[in-house]
């Protein structure tokens, strides 16, 4: 028996295999890339992985990123999977990481950011890659997923540090999901863009209430923070030191922008210490002078672009900060008080407690813990 396909079915069948031909052709999209290989460093729970990924749009059409999932290279299994609120929160359209605009497509010819921070329990996967949902915004096609973004995932070489202070409770303050944070500001010297703050912290001490001075001061001096010692997280020698701009008087006075006093110590292990916001005249070293762990080496101030006096901390490649990229680190030991669930009630409430207070060792504590470091 014969059967005759009429004229609608052959054009259907034409149309569907054209269609399928289309789809299997490579289309232009996007240039996946991670900048900077992901160091592992211990958390509270597990490991934790920081790094960027870079979405760059060669194509000639604007494309919107719906998803980002991070796999294993070794098996492909699915690590995390970002999409909806959760992608844009880690989304940066603008292409210059620090304004974290947003747009409905990433155009043709600029760069998304998406800032990655992946926490993991038992193994650590030997390499890390990429895939993405974009939508071709002109086309209307649907969805199209390519993967790329292939790094190493670096284990083992995690420094790791004594207390850059002393006592507590002490708040670390860092979240990537700010805007402006730390986590989020790229700089590009010398040829190269690059993200200092990825691991950076501002260190805030507290009284028993979880206020950061008495009711109602508005004296730098008098915040608890304020002349506080800080020491050497370890061996090395002192490479830079500014001592001398003024601080604020009043926690009311504006944000001057400047960069504020500093102390840089270049680190045994080949790494730079950056600690800001000191108080003026409170640094007891000079450049090239030897330091051991534990060294004291100035007093925390209310210098530079801080919006309270705290400890400004980072760990870079370089002695220059906004020219280095950040490094992972972790701390030898301290004691976990506990968390805010916000940052707004930092200074204005009690934190949550931990279940019970544990001794941590070796690792770096979360955004907005509250810790005491050893005396």
């Amino acid at each position: 028996m014969r059967f005759r396909l009429g004229r609608w079915s052959v054009i259907a069948m034409l149309a569907c295999s054209a269609l399928l031909a289309w789809a299997a052709q490579p289309r232009e999209s996007f240039d996946l890339r991670v900048p900077v290989a992901p160091m592992a460093r211990a958390m509270q729970e597990g490991h934790e992985l920081v790094y960027e990924l870079h979405l760059d749009n060669h194509a000639r059409r604007d494309l919107r990123p719906v998803r980002v999932d991070v796999l294993d290279a070794a098996d492909g299994r699915v690590l995390a999977a970002y999409e909806g609120a959760a992608l844009e929160q880690r989304l940066d359209r603008s292409g210059v990481q620090w304004k974290a605009e947003t747009f409905d497509a990433i155009p043709s010819g600029r760069r998304g950011v998406v800032f990655i921070e992946l926490p993991l329990k038992g193994a650590l996967p030997g390499a890390l890659r990429h895939r993405v949902g974009f939508a071709d915004v002109d086309a209307g096609a649907g969805i199209d997923t390519i993967e790329g973004g292939s790094t190493p995932v670096i284990e083992g070489r995690t420094p790791v540090l004594a207390a850059p202070l002393d006592g507590g409770p002490w708040v670390a303050i860092h979240d990537p999901r700010w805007a402006r944070g730390h986590r989020r500001v790229g700089y590009a010297f010398n040829g190269a863009l690059r993200t200092p703050g990825r691991h950076a912290a501002d260190w805030v001490k507290l009284d028993a209430s979880g206020r950061k001075a008495p009711a109602g001061n508005d004296l730098a001096a008098r915040t608890y923070s304020h002349g506080q010692p800080v020491y050497a997280v370890a061996d090395g020698v002192v490479s830079r030191v500014h001592d001398r701009s003024p601080e604020r008087t009043r926690l009311s006075d504006g944000i001057t922008g400047t960069e504020g006093n500093h102390v840089v110590l270049q680190l045994d292990n080949g790494y730079y210490a950056h600690y800001g916001h000191l108080r003026p005249g409170s640094a007891t070293v000079t450049p090239g002078t030897r330091v051991k762990a534990g060294d004291r080496i100035a007093e925390v101030g209310f210098s530079g672009s801080a919006s309270a006096p705290q400890l400004h901390f980072a760990l870079t490649d370089g002695p220059d900060e906004l020219a280095s990229e950040g490094i992972a680190y972790t701390f030898a030991r301290y004691r976990l008080l506990g968390t805010f669930d916000d940052v707004s009630r930092i200074g204005h409430g009690m934190w949550t407690p931990a279940g019970a207070q544990q001794e941590v060792r070796a690792s770096m504590p979360a955004g907005m813990s509250v810790v005491r470091w050893p005396e």
